[in-house]
Order: structure tokens, then sequence, then C-alpha cells
């Protein structure tokens, strides 16, 4: 895996830790060509990062910051060396925790204009529900756009009642939805 565009162009990023099941290169690149002009300057939420592939191919694009979550100590490991190898972990914080108690808390700072979710595909259908009804206060005020990564023949979650599909992008056996309010 690499970084595709932006100050880190062509970085190659740390090994996939095990247990860890990334978008694909080409399906980064789609979302991001779809995402355009709200990347640069945008607040990031990278959920469920895994190797914060997302997140990072936000900040190398010019996000202002981003916010990384996951369980897993080996891919909070993983992300802040693939932080270090690009150069950007002065705009990033990470946190090792179960996404639904991280949404619980209280925001880390201002919202996010941005939020990645790319969860397991086995992940329970109620905590991925409970996690999309949890996000919104985490996000900006208005603007903000939520991509969602689910298998093609995966569960479709309950989300906000406010929520638009924006775009679908369909890349194999992944489908990247694109949420913005309604």
């Amino acid at each position: 895996m690499r970084v595709i565009a932006g100050s880190a162009k062509g970085t190659h990023l740390a090994p996939v830790p095990k247990g860890t099941r990334p978008l694909a290169d080409r399906a980064r690149e789609g979302l991001f060509s779809s995402l355009g002009a709200q990347v640069p300057g945008a607040r990031v939420l990278d959920l469920f990062a895994g190797t914060g592939a997302l997140g990072i191919e936000a900040l190398s694009r010019g996000a202002e910051h981003a916010t990384f979550v996951d369980r897993s100590e080996d891919a909070i490991r993983t992300i802040r060396s693939n932080l270090d190898r690009t150069k950007l972990a002065e705009a990033a914080t990470t946190h090792r925790r179960p996404v639904r108690s991280f949404l619980e808390g209280p925001p880390d700072g201002p919202g996010a204009d941005l939020a990645f979710l790319d969860p397991p595909h086995a992940i329970d259908p109620a905590e991925l529900d409970a996690v999309l009804q949890a996000l919104p206060d985490h996000l900006s005020g208005e603007g903000w756009t939520v991509a969602l990564t689910r298998p093609t023949r995966g569960y479709m979650p309950v989300v906000p009642v406010d929520w638009a599909v924006a775009r679908r992008l369909e890349y194999g056996e992944s489908l990247v939805i694109c949420y913005r309010e309604a």
C-alpha cells in the first residue's frame, strides 16, 4: 500500500497488521477523486482505522487534522509508524479504543468535516448501527461527508434519517457509500 497523492505521494505504508483488511488503492483513489475539494482544510475522523491509510491520504491531500480510532494495539502501532513515514504525525491524534466507546464520549475537538468508516466485514449489525447513530455528535455543523465501506453483499446499516446518499462507489467486493446531510 502507498499514499496516492499529495505531500506524501508515493510513500509506502507499513505492512498491514494481522486481521486488518485495508481499502484497496484503487478504491481509495476513486473515493478521494469523488471528494475533491472537500479534503483540503478538513478535519477528519478515521474510524476502524486499521493502517490509517484513509486518514493519511486525507492529510497528504491537505486535510488540517485527522483523528484515528481503532481498538487494536497493532493497528495503532501501524498508524503511528505510517504517520512517521509520511511526516504527518503533527497533524494527527490516535486513540486505542473501541469506536463506539470513542463516539459515546465527548468530541475530540471541533466536529469532523469528513468521517471514514471501514469496519470489519463481520461487524455485528447492531454495533455498526449504534456507531452510526452516535457519529453525528462528532460531525461539523454542516457540509460534512461520511464515507462508509461495506462488502457489496453485506449488511447495509441503518443510518440517521437526515443522511442522504451522495455517491455509491463499487470496487470489486467493496462498496463505498458517501453520505451527506439531507
